[in-house]
């Protein structure tokens, strides 16, 4: 690899990964960067952790539910008015607060999962703030906190292992946010700029920038939704800022394209082969294996002909050269 490396003219500042001790070893001591934990394997845990005890316990109740509602209609038929019927009518409220109640549980259960995301970009979701790692670090203690006494609330069983394992990475996660703006501040260094334009662009440029990033690609209406009023907010400030009226189009166009490599280079995850893996992984244990020709197939189709937002592939970005396309050259 570092050969390789050496041909390409390239280094690794940071290397994201799961908690495999190869892999850990690798960014150390191989290639002498960062290892940060990846966040998707985070998330996983703690879903994994506690999903399937809060679920079975939604599933039970509202299987109980229905069978109390086919009860009551039986009761309702044969028995209007009765006793038996009340009784039934009893046991249809107690089962639809039972449901509720652990719809309740799924609801709060998933708002500490989608605050971890939320709280990992280099800015403050609510006011584009600049957070330090330490407080980033602290906030994510508070979520899985505060997730652990949901399930003990509940009574829901302890996974002291999985809360453990955790609460280990979370300080590699959060190094990432000093790590990133080391590298902002390295760069800017070098364009040597006032105190003015250094806080137009890390107060405005670069947070503008960065929620654009991930607002492209998040799916879930809720984050999309936060996203998009940071996205605007800023938008809007960036818009009234003197120094972004004394610009040209060719140079902010420029500025815009620097913070957008910035915001692209801020990775906490190994998504550019995990979701090649997973979906891999997902076809053997459906189809009970695939055949071996398919794998150069997968790859190429992976690198050559998986497009990005903006049109390309992770072949075009690794070579940062043009390529045919695939399909046509076939």
């Amino acid at each position: 690899m570092k050969a390789r490396l050496k041909t390409l003219g390239a280094e690794v500042s940071s290397l994201g990964s799961d908690r495999a001790k190869a892999l850990i070893k690798l960014a150390q001591t191989g290639l002498d960067c960062l290892s940060i934990p990846e966040v998707c394997h985070l998330s996983h845990d703690l879903a994994k952790g506690y999903s399937l005890a809060i679920f079975s316990r939604l599933r039970a109740a509202q299987q109980a539910l229905t069978q109390a509602r086919e009860r009551l209609a039986t009761a309702q038929t044969s028995h209007p008015g009765s006793v038996q019927t009340q009784r039934a009518q009893a046991m249809v409220d107690t089962h639809a607060a039972e449901v509720q109640r652990w719809q309740d549980v799924r609801s709060a259960y998933r708002t500490p999962l989608a605050t971890l995301s939320l709280i990992l970009p280099p800015w403050n979701l609510l006011d584009s703030v600049r957070p330090t790692s330490t407080e980033v670090e602290r906030r994510l203690r508070a979520e899985v906190t505060a997730l652990e006494t949901l399930m003990a609330t509940h009574g829901l069983p302890a996974k002291d292992d999985t809360l453990a394992k955790v609460r280990k990475q979370l300080a590699g996660v959060s190094a990432l946010i000093d790590f990133w703006w080391q590298r902002v501040e390295r760069d800017g260094e070098d364009m040597a700029l006032g105190s003015s334009w250094t806080h137009w662009v890390d107060a405005l440029l670069l947070p503008m920038m960065s929620w654009q990033e991930p607002l492209s690609r998040t799916r879930c209406p809720g984050q999309k939704a936060q996203l998009a009023l940071a996205l605007q907010a800023m938008q809007e400030e960036f818009a009234r800022h003197p120094c972004t009226g004394r610009l040209g189009p060719e140079v902010l166009a420029a500025g815009k394209g620097w913070a957008a490599d910035h915001a692209k280079a801020f990775q906490r995850a190994s998504s550019a082969v995990e979701g090649r893996n997973g979906s891999l992984s997902q076809m053997q244990h459906n189809h009970r294996g695939l055949p071996k020709r398919h794998y150069p197939v997968w790859t190429v189709l992976h690198n050559f002909d998986c497009r990005a937002s903006d049109g390309t592939t992770p072949a075009s970005r690794f070579f940062r050269r043009g390529f045919p396309d695939l399909f046509e050259n076939v």
